[in-house]
């Protein structure tokens, strides 16, 4: 069949929640998954009452951050309080192929839907449990968000003013990480079940993934027994000089730059018109620019600050120096190539009204994704539980009416 997705005729339920859990869905749906998100208005997502909302009217179905992260997931509801709900979540999910959860270990089973409950179901589910700090362990039982998250990884130690103490990373950039990574672990248990015809338990450790993030810090510690900790913007093995981002013309518009070897040192040089202060011995060699790299950062910022951004982001690249500009958040929908490649697509929501949600990262040639705003609540409702699970519109009703199906 042309532009056949990889995974079509993959079910996958997903009881994920806020970003983490969702982006699993969403990367799973770009593959061509089916995949129900799990919820109930009885405990609404907390991502469904973020700000922004379309229109400027709140309510749980019109969050625009919701709809992003939540892009490719379907959603059924069920009021999982009620016994009736746990049966019919069991049923659909003996007709899956996948169940995720990022709770914290023994949730599900208080539920009623731990792993030995979904193999009574369906004999080669894979269920994916992606807590916090893993299921077995003395942090176990943690609990944290995708930002203090970033603190047990070590990775905020290395984030902060040269000279300072730490600065936490702004934004829960882990949710996303871990998802698209958690992703990918499922693909191998896929894999492992069509090889094996057994489906298998994945504890996969949120932390220990961002962990990858801290890889270079923590291979100069065991080699060279240094501990990393602050330094801005310059590379943190000390590889690079110039590594930095330096000041351009206009409000708040920056450049990153970054010179590893001579070579590019001299690129540098050139692209500048060789000032005089770039020709004297300490800046001649790297390990001689890193020896003196704060008043190296001042003369070069010194000669940033009279250029435009991209203007100059070009001309280095043209002397073959890396650099970039600092694009701001404003700058991303207007970038030529984030257009180029529809990073950002505009949708029309089930709601009728237009947003911005983000494209497939994942491209082929061989298909293309399908991408899909975030869910209204229950919006697949009727067809998960009236085709899917062949009920009748009377019994449907009558489950509607309990606030079973809420």
């Amino acid at each position: 069949m042309a532009n056949k997705r990889p995974l079509e005729g993959i079910r996958v339920v997903n009881f994920g929640w806020v970003w983490a859990g969702p982006v699993v869905g969403q990367t799973l749906g770009f593959l061509g998954a089916e995949v129900c998100k799990v919820e109930s208005r009885a405990r609404i997502d907390m991502t469904r009452n973020l700000p922004p909302f379309a229109e400027g009217e709140p309510g749980p179905n019109r969050s625009l951050s919701n709809h992003a992260c939540w892009a490719g997931n379907g959603s059924i509801s069920l009021n999982l309080k009620k016994p009736e709900a746990k049966k019919l979540v069991l049923e659909l999910i003996a007709q899956s192929d996948v169940v995720i959860e990022n709770f914290g270990p023994g949730v599900m089973e208080q539920l009623g839907l731990g792993y030995s409950e979904l193999v009574s179901a369906k004999k080669d589910i894979i269920m994916f449990s992606m807590p916090a700090a893993g299921l077995s362990g003395p942090l176990k039982n943690v609990r944290t968000y995708g930002l203090s998250l970033t603190s047990l990884t070590g990775l905020d130690s290395l984030v902060g003013y040269k000279g300072e103490g730490p600065t936490p990373v702004e934004n829960a950039y882990s949710d996303p990480f871990v998802g698209i990574l958690g992703a990918f672990a499922i693909l191998a248990a896929l894999q492992h079940r069509d090889n094996t015809g057994t489906g298998q338990h994945v504890d996969f450790s949120q932390q220990e993934a961002i962990m990858q993030m801290v890889a270079p810090a923590y291979m100069d510690y065991v080699l060279n027994g240094r501990v990393g900790g602050t330094k801005g913007n310059e590379h943190p093995l000390s590889a690079a000089s110039p590594h930095g981002v330096f000041p351009c013309a206009g409000e708040d518009r920056w450049i990153s730059i970054a010179v590893m070897t001579d070579g590019e040192w001299q690129g540098l040089r050139e692209a500048m018109e060789h000032p005089e202060w770039a020709a004297e011995d300490v800046y001649a060699t790297s390990k001689a620019r890193q020896a003196n790299i704060d008043e190296l950062h001042r003369h070069l910022a010194g000669w940033t600050a009279g250029f435009d951004d991209r203007e100059l982001a070009d001309r280095l690249q043209g002397f073959g120096v890396a650099a970039a500009p600092v694009l701001n958040v404003a700058d991303l929908l207007d970038d030529p190539h984030y257009k180029a490649r529809e990073t950002y697509v505009e949708v029309t929501h089930p709601l009728g009204f237009r947003e911005t949600i983000y494209g497939s990262y994942v491209k082929t040639s061989a298909f293309d994704a399908d991408i899909k705003p975030g869910p209204v609540i229950g919006q697949d409702n009727e067809r998960v539980f009236k085709e899917i699970l062949a009920m009748s519109g009377e019994r449907y009703d009558q489950l509607v009416a309990d606030e079973v199906i809420y």
